[in-house]
């Protein structure tokens, strides 16, 4: 039967045509990136090629955009249903970053959180249920308060950089792109 047909069935058909024309745009720019590729200095009729995929990508943009805007105008999150999707092994990164604060290379603090997992997998246990015994047994840097990384607000507002997860960065992408939108 037809997902069209199954009224109770609620598919996120903007979201999937935005994915589907995002590959189209980024397939418009690797066309003009090979068209370009080798080009001397000066004007060459290669150039003529160049609109087409111009074109097509500013109006696909501009029906893009109007799209977002209508599914998160009409978007309501379900707060709790989303934390019921939360697992601590999203926060594995948040377990290597941890041990390069406390001065260790990540190239390794990546192995160790690797190793990590694998043993919660083992040991069919979520990566937050490691014992600071087992944590320590993989590297001797995890001290009692690397417990307090299975927080997923506090991971969230420890990326406090440009482009970062935390509020404050979010606002000052916010600001910074409403500016951006103003000039």
């Amino acid at each position: 039967m037809a997902a069209s047909l199954m009224p109770q069935k609620k598919n996120p058909d903007a979201l999937e045509l935005l994915r589907g024309k995002s590959g189209a745009v980024i397939g418009r720019l690797n066309g003009l990136m090979i068209t370009l590729k080798g080009l001397p200095r000066s004007y060459n009729k290669d150039l003529q090629e160049d609109k087409t995929a111009l074109f097509y990508v500013v109006d696909t943009m501009v029906d893009c955009i109007q799209i977002a805007a209508g599914v998160l105008a009409t978007l309501t999150p379900n707060a709790a249903k989303m934390r019921g999707f939360l697992v601590t092994e999203m926060l594995a990164t948040d377990l290597a970053e941890y041990l390069v604060r406390r001065g260790v290379p990540f190239r390794e603090t990546h192995h160790v959180a690797g190793a990590a997992v694998r043993l919660a997998e083992d040991a069919n246990k979520p990566l937050s249920d490691l014992t600071l015994a087992e944590l320590q047994s993989l590297h001797p840097e995890f001290e009692p308060d690397v417990m307090d990384i299975w927080n997923y607000e506090a991971s969230v507002e420890r990326k406090n950089v440009p482009g970062g997860t935390s509020e404050s960065a979010v606002l000052n992408h916010v600001r910074d792109v409403k500016a951006w939108i103003a000039k």
